[in-house]
Order: C-alpha cells, then sequence, then structure tokens
C-alpha cells in the first residue's frame, strides 16, 4: 500500500488517453427533438484529468488530437482546466477526434461516438518515450486506449516505463465494446492490463467481463486484490462499492441525486478517490469522496464541464444527505 499511496500523494499524475469533444442536447432532449445542443470536453482520459486539476491536484494528458479545428478545440479546453498538454500531439492526415453525441436524459438516453479512424489510436512509441515519467507520482489510464494499435502496444510500454521510474499504475478498466474488434480480444487484453496495475476501478459488468461470466465479477475483483493489485474497487452502481485493499473489504454506498444523464460517473469518481488519497484522507473516505464526485456529474450537463471543483464538491458533502449505508 505505501507505495502506491506514496505516488498518489503526490497529487502529480500522467494521464494516459483521448480527448475527445462532446455534443450534448438541452435537459430531457431527445436527439430528433435537438434545435441546438452544447458542445464540450470529453474523452474517459481528459475528463479524469480535468477533475483531478478542478479539485486542486495536477495532471498532463498523454495522448494524439487531429491536426485540425476540433483538435485544436481539445487541446484549448484542456489548457482552460489546467491539465497539461505538453505530451499531446496533433496527427495529420484522415484521423479524426473521437466525438460523442449524448441526451441529457435518462429515461430513454441515447448516446453515439464516432471513433473511425480515431487520432488518439495513433499514439506511438515515440509519443510515450517522450515523458519525463520521474517528474510524476503515478500513471492513470482508461481500457479504451487498449482497443487498438499503435495505442495498445503504447499504453503497455508506458506502464513498463513508469514503473521503470517508480510510479504505480492506476487503471480504470472502461469497457467500451464499440472500440474493440471482438469481445475476446477485449477480455484478453484488458485482463492483461488489470494483472500489471497496482488499482484497478471498474464497474460489476467490467469485471465479470474480464472473468468471462457477469457472476464471477466479485471473485475476480477480490482474486486481483489478492495477487497483483494493492486496491482494487468494485463499483454496483446505485448499490455503492466494494473495495478490497490489504486484506479488508470496505463497503461503502452512494450520494443519492436526481441524475440528469448517466456519463461521466466513472471519471468523476476516479478524479475524486486519486485527489482525496493525495489529500491524505483514508480509503474508506476517498471512496466517498469519488462517490460524491459521480454523483455531483450525473446531475449536471457535459461530462468535463459537470465535474466538480473543490468549493462545489465540499458544498455537496456538507449540505447533502447521504451516503447511503451499506
Amino acid at each position: 500500500m505505501s507505495a502506491l499511496l506514496k505516488g498518489i500523494r503526490a497529487n502529480n499524475f500522467v494521464v494516459v488517453g483521448r480527448a475527445g469533444i462532446d455534443l450534448y442536447t438541452d435537459a430531457g432532449v431527445a436527439t430528433e427533438d435537438a434545435e441546438t445542443v452544447t458542445v464540450g470536453l470529453g474523452g474517459s482520459s481528459a475528463n479524469i484529468a480535468a477533475g483531478i486539476c478542478k479539485l486542486g491536484g495536477q495532471a498532463s494528458l498523454v495522448t494524439r488530437v487531429s491536426d485540425d479545428s476540433i483538435g485544436s478545440y481539445c487541446i484549448g479546453q484542456l489548457k482552460r482546466y489546467g491539465v497539461g498538454t505538453e505530451y499531446v500531439t496533433p496527427v495529420g492526415g484522415e484521423f479524426r477526434n473521437s466525438l460523442a453525441f449524448y441526451e441529457s436524459r435518462v429515461e430513454g438516453h441515447r448516446s453515439v461516438i464516432y471513433r473511425n479512424g480515431a487520432a488518439d489510436f495513433q499514439m506511438d512509441s515515440g509519443n510515450v518515450a517522450a515523458v519525463d515519467y520521474g517528474k510524476f507520482g503515478a500513471l492513470i489510464t482508461a481500457g479504451t486506449v487498449f482497443a487498438a494499435d499503435p495505442s495498445r502496444s503504447a499504453t503497455f510500454e508506458a506502464f513498463e516505463r513508469a514503473k521503470a521510474a517508480g510510479l504505480p499504475i492506476i487503471f480504470d478498466v472502461d469497457y467500451r465494446p464499440y472500440s474493440w474488434t471482438s469481445p475476446q480480444e477485449a477480455e484478453d487484453v484488458l485482463s492483461r492490463a488489470a494483472a500489471a496495475s497496482d488499482m484497478i476501478v471498474g464497474n460489476d459488468e467490467e469485471f465479470g467481463f474480464m472473468a468471462g461470466d457477469i457472476e464471477m465479477g466479485l471473485a475476480k475483483a477480490r482474486a486481483l486484490a489478492e495477487s497483483t493489485a494493492t486496491i482494487v474497487v468494485y463499483k454496483m452502481g446505485e448499490k455503492g462499492a466494494v473495495t478490497f485493499a490489504d486484506g479488508q473489504e470496505i463497503h461503502t454506498g452512494i450520494w443519492p441525486v436526481t441524475a440528469l444523464k448517466p456519463t461521466g460517473a466513472g471519471d468523476s469518481f476516479m478524479a475524486g478517490l486519486v485527489t482525496g488519497l493525495a489529500q491524505g484522507q483514508d480509503l474508506r473516505d476517498a471512496i466517498l469522496r469519488g462517490s460524491a464526485c459521480a454523483s455531483i456529474t450525473v446531475s449536471r450537463p457535459g461530462c468535463a464541464p459537470a465535474m466538480a471543483d473543490t468549493p462545489t464538491l465540499e458544498t455537496f458533502m456538507a449540505e447533502h444527505p447521504g451516503p447511503t449505508a451499506h
């Protein structure tokens, strides 16, 4: 635990993975009824990095963006949130930034992700070799980065370079079927990434997927904590989470809110969790902090724009009923 927490407490993270552009409807509006949409920063890793910075931490993103106005938008937004962009590299040709279009509603929620020819999948060995890992405390990534090469191989290389520099690896499973050529490939690659990680965060479906059966997901999480990982967080939506660490099982609830949409919860949970640990909170309190961040994000429009800053989070946790007992 000490090596992992030492790295996290530097509160300076190198985050590997995509930055994208989000378009989303007004509250309650279906896509076919939309007359206006709002634009915001998205992409799992970019969201995590932005969330960390909004909560007082430091983060730099390693990715590639399209060499066009959309790529420029993503870089500009990252800078606006305080995310380091020194390792964000444009790529030309036909490669394009990922784009998400989703509805700001829960009932009947639909989202469409455009990932064909994605610029971030062009992150290669040269991009991760250029990173000065020694100036960071820990590496964070999300599972979509492993869905295609050269990004997949580059991220595994980043793992090795980070470990050589003494950085722990923090992995959000973040399984998105549309990004992968087959479930079998995803199961193999994500399981390999999990086995190489010091801290793993995923939901019940994701752990079940890696285990080959949804009913075996909890056992998979427990087994990873008993073998290769120091902390494993098994999220169960409204039922809260079970965290395995130091031979203990920590059961935590959620902060109930009226959700506006389901997107962004996992990214904000990660940001809240690692910044809580960085600030010296014990594991249970840091998990509850992450859960509060998730609740705030799903109750507001957008992903990165919806993530809490420190005053918003502190007010929410002080005034909001919760968390639920588990």
